[in-house]
């Protein structure tokens, strides 16, 4: 067992659920403390009169990566869960009416494209080896999971990132094969996924599209919290000790170190801490300010953090055939529209949207004959001084009269059953995320690598971060790789002594 056996983690989400998962098999102690009645984070459930629904994560693109964990501890993850893939991976409508099905195949990607661009169509194949390029570095090549926590690190990567176009905006990169607007929103979304801004957020992140043509875009079947479950189940077989409705009100720092945390019911000593909670929240509010030599409260505030979501749940008496398992509705406007919800923070008129429909897929979800039916629009943080208390039914109406009137999903609204709203103001107060971002540090050039938070805290030895603000970033194969790194850096540390 090692020297240093107690671990303590803060936060069950998929990062938490994933570190403790692994250190538990090395052979560690490992105590998982959750604020809310059950684990899952951000992939927290709702159900409501049959209907149900994830809060959070609704895809899997990079299921090795969850395989791992189980094979760690000697388990197969597909004994745990029923992973089945999409295809299309997304429907695109577009703001004139067309729409594009998004798949892997490339064939049919090229007959598509052609309609709007033939030149576009016979770019494919050179994109498609340029994101390749991406994700072997990332992936492949373990950079994902190597940290940048020196700069050393850091300028060894530095010419391959050059020679690959990794630095570019996600969006400038994407120009440089496509012409028409809709491929190059196709192959630059991406990073919204995770929080980031396309016209800013690195090209590193144009690996996805690569990773998701070979291994496709999944679904747990019963849903995401499936998988949160069977990350549980997994952890409590392995001998770890879970409490949920625990929040951490303190990490206790004694001579420098991390020497377990402070919670609701007492304290619980801990040898090493890792943090799964929002990484300002981590900081600034669980950390003593005596403690903090880098992360002071002034070098908090000039993080840039990520946009957040508003969210409608509706569970639907009846079903809408127009819409497929993953569902983009989109505005006339991208740059502006970005623009109003990253830099100005402002909730304009119009909205581009994220349907999910996991009814398509899975019966399970709703009643029979029912839909149960997930809206995510992406708005600005809680920087933009919003009152959503005051917000929130208008704009939802608004969002709910565009899919009737402008989609064509007659009689959306007389056969809502079921309806739930969740603001920025809901992540800020349910999930501790700090200004409501759903995604924490924004992922952006001056915030990746070496300049994004480390795995390991420099101000606390003794404290490990995980999750979407750390290395490498947000998104679930982001925040599981996270956890891996995280583990890779503790190990090397007891390691050295």
């Amino acid at each position: 067992m090692p020297p240093a056996n107690r671990v303590v983690v803060i936060g069950a989400g998929f990062g938490g659920l994933a570190i403790a998962n692994r250190l538990q098999a090395r052979g560690f102690q490992v105590t998982l403390l959750e604020k809310n009645p059950k684990v899952g984070g951000h992939g927290y459930p709702l159900e409501i009169d049959g209907y149900h629904f994830d809060m959070g994560p609704s895809l899997i693109t990079e299921p090795a990566l969850l395989e791992e964990i189980f094979t760690m501890a000697g388990k197969r993850l597909a004994d745990y869960v029923d992973i089945l893939p999409l295809d299309p991976y997304y429907r695109i409508y577009f703001h004139d009416n067309t729409f594009i099905d998004y798949t892997g195949d490339g064939d049919r990607m090229r007959s598509q494209m052609a309609q709007f661009n033939p030149r576009d169509a016979a770019r494919y194949d050179n994109f498609i080896e340029a994101s390749r390029g991406l994700y072997q570095a990332v992936i492949v090549d373990g950079l994902g999971t190597r940290p940048f926590m020196d700069w050393r690190s850091m300028l060894s990567f530095a010419p391959r990132a050059l020679r690959l176009k990794a630095v570019l905006p996600s969006y400038h990169f994407t120009s440089l094969y496509f012409r028409d607007f809709r491929h190059r929103f196709i192959y630059s979304f991406h990073p919204l996924f995770i929080g980031g801004n396309p016209f800013r957020a690195p090209a590193v992140y144009q690996m996805i599209p690569y990773l998701e043509k070979i291994h496709g875009v999944l679904y747990s079947k019963g849903g995401m919290y499936s998988l949160v479950r069977a990350l549980e189940k997994l952890f409590l077989e392995q001998g770890g000790t879970l409490y949920t409705s625990r929040p951490v009100q303190e990490i206790l720092v004694r001579d420098g170190h991390a020497a377990g945390v402070r919670t609701t019911e007492g304290e619980v000593p801990a040898d090493i801490v890792i943090s799964n909670a929002d990484f300002i929240h981590t900081y600034r509010d669980l950390i003593r300010p005596e403690h903090r030599k880098k992360w002071s409260d002034r070098k908090l505030e000039r993080v840039d953090y990520s946009m957040s979501a508003f969210l409608i749940y509706l569970g639907l008496n009846k079903r809408f055939p127009q819409l497929l398992h993953h569902t983009l509705v989109l505005s006339s406007r991208y740059r502006g529209l970005i623009r109003d919800i990253f830099d100005r923070k402002v909730v304009p008129e119009d909205f581009s949207l994220y349907l999910h429909t996991p009814t398509r897929t899975d019966d399970t979800m709703a009643p029979p004959g029912c839909e149960s039916l997930y809206i995510l629009a992406p708005v600005a943080n809680l920087k933009g001084g919003q009152n959503w208390s005051e917000l929130a039914e208008p704009f939802a109406q608004r969002i709910l009269d565009h899919l009737e009137h402008h989609l064509g999903l007659t009689g959306l609204q007389e056969s809502i059953a079921v309806k739930r709203l969740f603001t920025p103001e809901d992540f800020q107060r349910k999930q501790n995320a700090v200004y409501g971002s759903a995604w924490g540090v924004e992922p952006r050039l001056t915030q990746t690598a070496i300049l994004r938070p480390h795995n390991r805290s420099e101000d606390v030895r003794g404290l490990y971060l995980v999750g979407a603000s750390t290395h490498p970033g947000a998104g679930l194969p982001g925040v599981v790789l996270t956890a891996a790194t995280t583990d890779y850096v503790i190990q090397r540390d007891l390691e050295r002594g």
